[in-house]
């Protein structure tokens, strides 16, 4: 098996720390080449979001592809397609600009961007969305060359822990590239480790998630904001940040949150509209998703017919619109009906938040 962890050696103020860095790669390396059973990683590390990243996404069925079991289409609205909402476009079109805008930017940290929305709206899908296509691209563009076992890795994806001090995410950026630390270890040298090891291997966009839970105005959350700022001024790479409501939060507050709003700029991941404008963004959002399903006996036009039900169901989340019409696609699989309507779709249980601001209707 190649190993494909990126080349993670770096310098750190302790020679014993540089090498026991050195023993842990070598001995992934070693487990690799045995054929050592892969583990499942998590999307927080660089192996787990290397599988993410490279893996293809599921597809809907074409007219010409055979048909598939049940099983293959229970599996497939249980993954399912990300639609591509404005969100989704709007974030992807800031992210190139920005990254083309901060390539050569040296004195100062780099214009940055934040996903704001409420819960269920969203934003993690689509960080994950624009990071993968930012991965794509890079390895396209710049392949391994031949004989290679480590490739570069161009983006980093990192939670906020919750009660988060600085240290604490400092080791979750360390253990997104398999880092070595100890409890020894000074937040200073993890952090010079950290910086040195992204800077070597090539990371360019890093996607912080979560980020709500941080609260500058305590003494740890303070320290923890002056970090990131840290990070951004070190680092040579793009950084996304998304996290529920951040404007109703003290992310924005004082003189950290002064320099934070000064520098980014805010994407909202909002609830979508039953209209805007002459358009129906809902609506749209309701036929690409009803053209991605995988039913034998569906009538397609019947989802989008009832965009004003589903609008007042899940409150113009995406998030809850999706789960609720994959949820009744499966069901449709499982009793054999193989069609949803709005008799199906009541008799679904959503999310508490979709719950508590749907209002039932009478009708179709």
């Amino acid at each position: 098996m190649v190993n494909t962890r990126p080349h993670t050696e770096h310098a750190t103020p302790a020679g014993r720390t540089s090498r026991n860095t050195a023993r842990a790669r070598d001995a992934v390396t070693e487990a690799d080449s045995a054929g050592a059973p892969e583990p499942s990683w998590p999307l927080t590390t660089w192996q787990g979001w290397q599988r993410f990243a490279t893996t293809d996404p599921p597809t809907p069925p074409q007219p010409d592809d055979p048909p598939r079991s049940t099983e293959e289409r229970l599996a497939y609205h249980s993954a399912f397609v990300t639609i591509r909402t404005p969100a989704i476009s709007q974030l992807a079109t800031q992210v190139r600009t920005l990254m083309i805008l901060g390539r050569h930017q040296q004195t100062t940290a780099r214009p940055s961007l934040i996903v704001t929305g409420p819960a269920a709206a969203g934003k993690t899908t689509a960080l994950l969305h624009v990071g993968r296509a930012c991965h794509l691209a890079h390895t396209r563009k710049n392949p391994a060359p031949p004989g290679s076992a480590h490739g570069a890795a161009p983006v980093a994806y990192v939670l906020v822990p919750p009660g988060a001090t600085a240290k604490t995410l400092i080791t979750e950026f360390a253990r997104y590239l398999g880092i070595p630390t100890t409890t020894r270890m000074t937040q200073t040298q993890i952090t010079d480790a950290v910086c040195h090891t992204y800077t070597q291997a090539g990371v360019q966009l890093v996607l912080i998630d979560e980020i709500h839970r941080l609260n500058p105005r305590t003494t740890t959350g303070a320290q923890t904001a002056d970090l990131l700022k840290d990070l951004t001024e070190r680092l040579p790479a793009t950084f996304v940040y998304a996290g529920i409501n951040v404007t109703d939060t003290p992310l924005f507050s004082g003189t950290r949150g002064a320099q934070l709003a000064g520098r980014a700029t805010l994407i909202d991941c909002g609830p979508l509209p039953a209209r805007h404008g002459q358009r129906e963004p809902f609506r749209d959002v309701i036929t690409d998703i009803e053209n991605a399903l995988d039913l034998q006996q569906h009538k397609p036009g019947t989802l989008p017919r009832h965009h004003t039900y589903l609008h007042q169901r899940t409150a113009g989340r995406i998030g809850s619109l999706t789960r609720l019409i994959r949820q009744a696609a499966i069901t449709a699989i499982c009793d054999g009906t193989e069609r949803i309507t709005k008799q199906s779709l009541e008799a679904i249980r959503l999310d508490h938040l979709a719950e508590t601001h749907h209002r039932p209707t009478r009708g179709r």
